[in-house]
């Protein structure tokens, strides 16, 4: 049962596609961040729900609840082999006067209708793709983009191993020990060696965002789906990139449960050593509830990806409602960390 302690905004999402624009079907799984006192969103949408291509766009708001488009068309889209078939799910931080935002690059077309596009055969022919093992759709990575504006983007190239499935690659706001550090998925690092019998989260290192320490075996698993816990049994995920209190790391993530429910989760991890976790809910702290969570593209989602804090203790999280709408959910900051450390 949830424990109410994120409460949504009103009854309706707080971002909406616009039919007969190029996010009519959807817009979802927003990253969001606090910059200059207006809260910065960068969404997924998608144009066409047979392709289902996702590209993304940006909004601004300057209360935090109320959003705007900044700009009328998608500020970025595919440009790279690895990321043909869309770029999806945001998260955004801060590398000294730059954005940095991490994305699901997905190399193959995911609608229906991907086997009739020329390109895809050609693309198939990708080592990405064309390997032994490959999931029907094909594996899709962590990318990573800098901007000065969220308007205009450079791509920097993957973060995650190339050949594996590993998507929820979420940096942390600042170095640690100094390291970058990343929050990532990868699917198929199960089994007896590497200590989880389900997808985890787990922690990357780096010293220049290019090269990555993941470690060996189970060196770098955060966390696992806990033993018992039916809402994340299928699998966990990270969400926003974490952020930084006096108590430490506030992390929220997703979990998936066997009926593919998407759930809220969260956790603590030491500010110095963000391996060792403090504290982490045992029961989820939000579920599909609302119409617009259960029905839409994919039915019954709550994806939390966006997580702001305005002011000193109101925590905004944004989070896709069925991958068609984006919602907002409020929290007091000390009642989540007196909840995570009782």
């Amino acid at each position: 049962m949830s424990t109410h302690i994120f409460e949504r905004y009103g009854d309706t999402p707080v971002l909406e596609p616009r039919p007969g624009k190029w996010d009519a079907v959807s817009t979802f799984n927003p990253g969001a961040i606090m910059h200059n006192g207006k809260v910065l969103m960068v969404y997924r949408a998608v144009t066409d729900l047979q392709a289902y291509i996702s590209r993304l766009g940006l909004a601004v708001s300057s209360d935090g609840y109320h959003f705007d488009r900044a700009v009328d068309t998608c500020v970025h889209e595919f440009q790279r082999r690895y990321e043909a078939g869309g770029v999806e799910d945001a998260r955004i931080t801060r590398d000294g006067d730059d954005f940095l935002v991490t994305y699901a690059a997905v190399p193959v077309i995911p609608g229906p209708a991907y086997e009739q596009v020329d390109w895809f055969n050609r693309a198939k022919k990708d080592p990405y793709i064309d390997r032994p093992g490959a999931p029907p759709m094909g594996p899709s990575f962590t990318g990573l983009l800098r901007s000065k504006d969220l308007k205009t983007f450079t791509v920097e190239g993957l973060l995650t191993p190339p050949g594996i499935d590993d998507r929820d690659g979420i940096l942390f706001p600042e170095k640690i020990n100094g390291k970058y550090a990343m929050l990532h998925r990868p699917t198929s690092w199960t089994g007896a060696a590497y200590g989880t019998p389900k997808p985890s989260i787990w922690i990357a290192f780096s010293d220049d965002l290019k090269t990555w320490d993941y470690g060996s075996g189970g060196q770098y698993l955060l966390m696992k789906p806990q033993q018992g816990a039916a809402w994340e049994e299928q699998k966990i995920g990270g969400g926003p990139p974490p952020i930084k209190t006096r108590h430490g790391w506030l992390c929220i993530y997703h979990g998936v449960d066997n009926r593919h429910v998407y759930r809220v989760g969260a956790a603590l991890l030491d500010a110095d050593n963000p391996l060792k976790v403090l504290g982490r809910t045992r029961s989820f702290l939000m579920e599909p509830e609302m119409e617009w969570e259960k029905t839409g593209v994919i039915p019954n989602v709550v994806f939390p990806t966006g997580l702001v804090l305005k002011g000193e203790r109101e925590l905004l999280m944004y989070y896709g409602g069925a991958d068609h709408v984006v919602g907002l959910a409020v929290a007091d900051l000390d009642t989540l960390i007196a909840h995570l450390t009782a």
